[in-house]
């Protein structure tokens, strides 16, 4: 794909790497990762073959809090050489500079990303304890980043994490233009009414920290951690309970994503990285029907955030499935999330 055929990709854009990055001289040939759906991330080939990232908004369907460009590099370029793995930053582009969007460019790094069950096929039980307990190690390390140290002490406010998400989350089905069924309002009111008092101090949380945002080596341990478009400052427990609704168990039909990589029955059971957390990080996770519900909730609204984008005609180079499919996905994750309300009454 050249650079002008390249979807979201401008000529402007290709003047602007010319100039910032000499290392990585043109032409540029640009390869959309079909992954994600928000900002849209490219690999991208040099004139010397060598290969880098490039991070940008998605083309359409933008919503005015997300899609922080800056922000995301700033929090990477922060972390470089911390015990969390992030690639190396090389370039960040405001948007007067070239054309229509901001962007960033960083290192690109080989590695195994784990999006689906067929990724794991060829993984023995080694390798399934192996690639789990480096996730969990790196996510720890996450929570455990000196804020101070690293200058992202003002990345937020340190305080009412919880209630911050909750008014977000909100807004963002609301700005997105979606039309969310009555359950997703009364679901939040009732989540504000009993959101518990964070047991742990702020830390920084990933945000969406899973394996298909990890890059693992050949011995299927965690390399680098990527897509911090969600990073904030706030509670370590709801963070890690986020990653573990990832966590699908063989037989599961109810999941966040479409094939699971933990559907592979060698992976350890949600109780078992449940103790695996608690024994790396040295805490003790409690409200867990709380975060669990609020967690489900809170994947509706970036499914209905999905759908809504979709509907605009934005796809991110994401599998997706039809509207109506993903509707009623939405219902089942507000359902579960009632029902898990339900047993704090």
């Amino acid at each position: 794909m050249s650079a002008i055929e390249a979807k979201g990709i401008t000529s402007a854009m290709v003047a602007w790497l010319e100039a910032a990055l000499p290392d990585y001289p043109p032409p540029y040939r640009f390869e959309l990762i079909a992954a994600g759906g928000s900002n849209l991330t490219y690999i991208v080939t040099s004139g010397k073959r060598d290969r880098f990232v490039l991070r940008r908004p998605p083309l359409r369907a933008r919503i005015a809090t997300a899609h922080d460009m800056q922000r995301e590099y700033r929090i990477m370029t922060a972390l470089h050489g911390t015990a969390t793995p992030v690639p190396a930053m090389l370039a960040y582009c405001s948007e007067p500079e070239a054309g229509d969007s901001e962007f960033y460019c960083m290192e690109f790094i080989e590695g195994l990303a784990l999006r689906e069950a067929a990724d794991c096929a060829r993984m023995s039980a080694a390798d399934c304890i192996a690639a789990t307990e480096s996730l969990l190690d790196a996510h720890v390390s996450i929570h455990q980043i000196d804020l101070e140290a690293v200058g992202l002490a003002d990345l937020a406010q340190h305080e009412a994490y919880l209630q911050r998400q909750l008014k977000r989350w909100k807004r963002q089905v609301e700005m997105g233009g979606a039309q969310p069924s009555p359950r997703f309002a009364e679901l939040h009111e009732r989540l504000c009414e009993t959101a518990p008092a964070g047991s742990c101090p702020p830390a920084l949380a990933h945000g969406d920290y899973r394996f298909d945002n990890c890059l693992l080596d050949r011995h299927y341990r965690v390399k680098a951690v990527l897509d911090w478009e969600l990073c904030t400052i706030g509670d370590p427990i709801a963070d890690f309970v986020w990653s573990l609704n990832f966590w699908a168990q063989p037989g599961e039909t109810l999941t966040w994503l479409m094939s699971p990589p933990t559907w592979h029955s060698a992976f350890p059971s949600r109780a078992e990285v449940m103790r695996l957390y608690e024994q790396k990080a040295g805490v003790s996770l409690v409200h867990l029907d709380w975060y669990n519900a609020f967690s489900w909730w809170k994947q509706a609204c970036i499914v209905e955030g999905v759908r809504a984008r979709l509907r605009q005609g934005a796809e991110g180079g994401m599998k997706v499935e039809s509207l109506d499919a993903i509707g009623s996905r939405i219902d089942r994750y507000l359902l579960h999330s009632g029902k898990l309300l339900q047993a704090l009454a």
